[in-house]
């Protein structure tokens, strides 16, 4: 980690190069959905994590300009965060749910994801990732993880036709919107 002052405020810059961030988004930008979608993140570290997130969603939905997360979600709190030469402001809330982060971009357009746990079941993670990003979604994200973590829940997200999806005004992500999948993970 390295810290430098920027606009005499302090920023935090990783010292390591950002993570491909394990995303999911609904594709069509629609405002009409409850989430925009979901990230899993591979810890709880902002420093860590936070870098290739913002890098994804630029690509994907404009350039990110701050950050609303959950103050009880994160080992610490830096204030500022340089990715790329520039500075994003991070804001904590203790009222933000744990499971909630909001990405402000470009002109105050919001994206609204999912926050997995880190620790979370592979299985329970793809399935609430993917009923994240479904335009046709009506669950909050405080309640999604414990939705899907049910059989019932969980076969209905997994048997969920992609077509039928496309027909009701979505579409499939192009392949590098998708989660990578983990090497040598089986289906």
């Amino acid at each position: 980690m390295k810290v430098t002052n920027v606009h005499a405020h302090t920023s935090i810059v990783s010292a390591t190069p950002p993570s491909v961030p394990r995303l999911r988004l609904e594709p069509t930008g629609s405002r009409r959905t409850m989430l925009d979608g979901a990230w899993w993140p591979r810890s709880t570290d902002p420093i860590a994590e936070l870098p290739g997130l913002v890098l994804a969603i630029d690509k994907i939905r404009g350039p990110v300009t701050r950050l609303v997360l959950a103050a009880g979600g994160w080992d610490n709190h830096p204030r500022r965060l340089s990715v790329q030469g520039r500075v994003l402001r991070l804001g904590y809330f203790t009222s933000q749910p744990l499971s909630l982060l909001t990405a402000i971009c470009d002109r105050n357009e919001r994206v609204d994801l999912l926050v997995v746990a880190p620790g979370t079941a592979s299985g329970t993670a793809d399935t609430a990732m993917i009923l994240a990003a479904t335009t046709t979604n009506r669950v909050q994200a405080r309640h999604i993880v414990h939705a899907v973590s049910t059989p019932a829940a969980r076969a209905a997200v997994d048997n969920a036709p992609e077509d039928a999806w496309e027909t009701d005004g979505g579409r499939r992500a192009p392949a590098e919107h998708k989660v990578p999948e983990p090497a040598g993970r089986e289906r």
